[in-house]
């Protein structure tokens, strides 16, 4: 994995092509301490950077987890036991929620297929470009893998119960036109890496008070307001309208 700084964007780049960037607990582990490294409080900005690109090189963004390397952890025929003998899932799951409550917005850069944790990878993102050669995936009910409750509830709340139910009970695989429509992709690119750096460092010349309280303002409410949210809500709106943005 490379980490680089690019005007005002911090891009994270998945460099594994012989596993196709499949993921295991150490990049995940190493993702989170780089998006920890440019976090700030309140949307204050480290180092000058205001946004964040996930990125990859190779044919692939990312074929999901590195399922080879979990059968190796677990070569006793126990089976996969969360919280147990499986390293993966308690990383990645971490991660995501890095992803989701970082004060940055961030942008996943699809250049080809985004699979199984691939995939939602790029669903906890705030932003998805793809390429003409993208597609879609979660494989899980031909593997017999069942996602935490966060991940599901994060995929039908972006493209609807409908083609959950499609991706998820069916193992149906979108291409790029599907994806659009559906909603899972926000732009569409030919070089899909130069146009998103490009686009993060638009999104991160625009007021970072704003933009990280609108972040954080949909993600209560799209996980369900309560008392303390609509207070910490009003918060980010008065923190807003007395800074100097």
């Amino acid at each position: 994995m490379r980490f680089e700084i690019v005007d005002r964007v911090a891009v994270l780049t998945l460099d594994r092509q012989e596993r196709r960037n499949a993921l295991n607990a150490e990049i995940c582990d190493e993702i989170r301490a780089h998006f920890t490294s440019v976090a700030g409080v309140g949307g204050e900005r480290v180092n000058g950077v205001g946004a964040i690109v996930i990125a990859a090189e190779g044919s692939a963004f990312c074929a999901g987890a590195d399922l080879a390397r979990r059968a190796a952890d677990t070569a006793d025929g126990g089976g996969i036991q969360p919280g147990g003998n499986d390293s993966f899932r308690p990383s990645f799951e971490r991660l995501l929620y890095c992803i989701v409550e970082h004060p940055l917005p961030v942008f996943a850069a699809i250049n080809g297929p985004c699979m199984g944790a691939g995939m939602q990878l790029a669903v906890g993102c705030d932003f998805r470009v793809a390429s003409p050669k993208a597609i879609f995936s979660i494989p899980a009910s031909k593997l017999g893998i069942v996602l935490s409750a966060a991940n599901i509830a994060r995929l039908s709340r972006l493209v609807g119960p409908s083609m959950s139910r499609d991706l998820l009970l069916a193992s149906r695989s979108l291409n790029v036109d599907e994806a659009e429509r559906a909603g899972l992709v926000n732009r569409r690119a030919d070089d899909v890496r130069d146009f998103t750096i490009a686009w993060a460092d638009e999104v991160a010349r625009l007021a970072p008070i704003t933009v990280h309280g609108h972040k954080r303002a949909l993600h209560l409410i799209e996980t369900g307001l309560s008392q303390d949210g609509i207070a910490e809500l009003k918060a980010l709106e008065e923190t807003a309208f007395m800074s100097s943005d």
